[in-house]
């Protein structure tokens, strides 16, 4: 039996919907909103329908193998960082398979290609330096310099193989910074000199420079090698007279020892790393070009003697006194004195400390560590500022600094801040090579979103056409039910985009054209239970609520099943597919609310009218009783009499 007509009240469902969507709206218009009304109502669309950058970093290992899981995360979480605080908004930061991270920035075109340096800080005192360009043969005139150590006079920082192409960088004591009274002079970093000599030969940092042209990685350079494999390519010979040498050996001098060394010459990237300091540092054939191909070996190891590259001069430095985790914060600011963008360096408490002794030690050159190629001008030791395994400045130390202080150099707004940022937020913890760098126009995101919408117009229509066509009368209930569900979807994904910063992407829309066949399923279950009542002899009064009960069920578990593996999905993918699932999911969720709130209750006030009994409005396939007919059951002219 049906049940009591009192029970169901359509007004109050419509009602309620008619709530949630002044409640919706007035998000959409006034939430966090401004611009114009036309601003107001538009999502933030993603990278292929707008147009922008992406770029794909691969981390890479010594062994070559995959990296930890929580070390790829972490990474992820230290780059998402620095991409937002270069300013940059809606940039999206996602982990890819189990060695890649996607940085996409929608409707902004930059190079994020350095946003994936390592940022490992280092200051190591030099302690001796000597040209690392290609060895002069014994055959060749003797030039000063070559392949010897660097005479004092010359070694200066600013001895710079070429002071036109050299950018000016150098640590100095930040302004009010105190120095030691035992420091002399005016105390601190040494100030730029006008003078060519006193150039520093260090290339800025950031993204648009690069201290030497560097080649590409060696092919056979594929991980790890042991310094055994090493000295067995080398030979005993060469072996023996290299880890003999206690300077740069000077072929000039002994034109045998060239031919001895020469199979350090066709060492690999790998196999240089693998050599001791001290045979990197005094064997010229490991020249700067072969060191700087891929420093990822001992230089990054705080506590070793390495050897570095500031163009084409060779360092032995010292092992790290202060790293990048002794800086509590740094900054780009614009030096009101010179006019010049600087990044100023805090320390932390212990940090602090640390870098007051290290320019102690570096001021009095205790224990005569430094050798005199390695002094400045004045006589000082130097202080090489590491960072991500290349020299960017190598200062000579002219005080003890007891306060903070400042890396100089040719910089400008956008590489001293993201040369802040990168120190600001730590190193990473893995290395990272750019795979693939995307720049996508805003003709081509247009087209995207024009093709797209196109896509779900005719989605629409075609469901609405076979509607009218299949169910007549019922093909209205349908269609408002698509347009009331299409303008949810679409004043949620407006304040989703601006409450979480959810995009609307390519395969966002791809989600929403799937979920119309979710909708188009609920109510075919719906009207064809419907069908089912009538051919059985109810009246439309008690066939809608009797085919409602009976097809609730089924139209819940099918939207459950859809919402499940839109969650799955959504957890388990990466990049855009994400996109996909949450549009689906988002679209199913308001499907049902459409169904509870405006399908039911329509069909109930449709059930009263005259037009609903005729068989040609209908749709329901045959004629149907009133409630003052006989309910006799029809039999279903489908079937044969017996």
């Amino acid at each position: 039996m049906a049940p009591p007509q009192g029970q169901m009240r359509p007004g109050r469902q419509l009602a309620a919907l008619g709530l949630i969507f002044a409640v919706l709206y007035l998000m959409v218009f006034f939430a966090g909103a401004s611009g114009s009304w036309q601003e107001r109502l538009e999502p933030k669309l993603g990278l292929d329908l707008i147009g922008g950058t992406r770029v794909t970093l691969e981390a890479t290992t010594e062994d070559g193998s995959a990296p930890p899981a929580a070390s790829l995360d972490r990474a992820r979480g230290i780059i998402e960082n620095r991409v937002n605080s270069l300013g940059v908004s809606e940039a999206e930061v996602v982990t890819e398979g189990d060695r890649n991270i996607v940085v996409s920035l929608p409707g902004q075109n930059r190079d994020l290609t350095e946003i994936g340096n390592a940022a490992e800080l280092r200051f190591r005192k030099v302690i001796r330096a000597t040209d690392g360009g290609e060895p002069i043969q014994p055959q060749a005139s003797p030039t000063p310099g070559e392949g010897t150590e660097l005479p004092a006079p010359d070694a200066s920082p600013g001895a710079s193989p070429d002071p036109e192409t050299s950018p000016e960088a150098e640590v100095e004591a930040s302004p009010g910074a105190e120095t030691s009274p035992d420091a002399g002079g005016e105390g601190g970093m040494a100030q730029p000199d006008p003078s060519p000599t006193a150039t520093d030969p260090s290339p800025s940092p950031g993204a648009e420079t690069s201290p030497s042209p560097t080649p590409a990685p060696d092919a056979g350079d594929t991980g790890p090698v042991d310094v055994a494999d090493v000295q067995a390519k080398v030979g005993e010979a060469a072996w023996a007279a290299a880890t003999g040498l206690q300077a740069p050996a000077d072929f000039s001098a002994d034109p045998s020892l060239a031919e001895t060394l020469r199979p350090f010459g066709e060492l690999t990237p790998a196999e240089i790393r693998a050599l001791p300091a001290t045979v990197q540092y005094n064997v010229p054939y490991v020249t700067c070009d072969k060191l700087l191909l891929r420093q990822a070996g001992s230089i990054r190891d705080e506590s070793q003697q390495v050897v570095a590259c500031e163009g084409l001069v060779k360092y032995f430095l010292d092992e790290a006194k202060v790293v990048g985790t002794d800086v509590s914060d740094a900054a780009g600011v614009l030096d009101q004195t010179t006019s010049q963008w600087v990044v100023s360096l805090n320390f932390t408490g212990s940090g602090q400390r640390a870098w007051t002794e290290l320019t102690r030690e570096a001021f009095n050159n205790t224990d005569q560590e430094c050798e005199a190629s390695a002094l400045g001008q004045d006589g000082k030791c130097r202080v090489a500022v590491v960072l991500d395994n290349e020299v960017i400045s190598s200062p000579e130390i002219q005080g003890v600094l007891t306060g903070d202080s400042q890396i100089t150099g040719d910089f400008n707004g956008t590489t001293a801040n993201e040369l802040a940022s990168n120190l600001r937020f730590g190193a990473l913890p893995l290395t990272f090579e750019p795979q693939e760098a995307q720049s996508i126009s805003a003709t081509l995101g247009t087209e995207h979103l024009r093709a797209g919408l196109l896509a779900a117009g005719i989605g629409m229509l075609l469901v609405a056409v076979y509607s009218f066509f299949y169910y007549r009368m019922l093909g209205i209930v349908i269609f408002l039910s698509l347009i009331l569900s299409a303008l949810l979807v679409f004043g949620a994904m407006v304040v989703l985009g601006r409450q979480i910063g959810f995009t609307l992407t390519l395969a966002g829309i791809a989600g929403l054209i799937v979920s119309l066949g979710v909708a188009a399923d609920s109510f075919v279950l719906y009207f064809e239970r419907l069908k089912d009542e009538i051919r059985e002899g109810r009246s439309p009064r008690s066939a809608v609520p009797r085919a409602w009960l009976r097809a609730r069920r089924t139209i819940i578990s099918a939207n459950a099943i859809t919402l499940m593996a839109a969650i799955v999905l959504y957890i388990v993918s990466v990049g855009t597919v994400k996109g996909f699932a949450f549009a689906l999911g988002l679209a199913t969720i308001l499907d049902l609310v459409v169904v509870f709130l405006f399908r039911h209750p329509i069909m109930s006030m449709l059930a009263r009218t005259k037009a609903f009994l005729s068989p040609r409005v209908s749709g329901l396939g045959r004629a149907v009783k009133t409630d003052d007919e006989t309910t006799t059951p029809v039999r279903n002219p489908r079937v044969k009499e017996a």
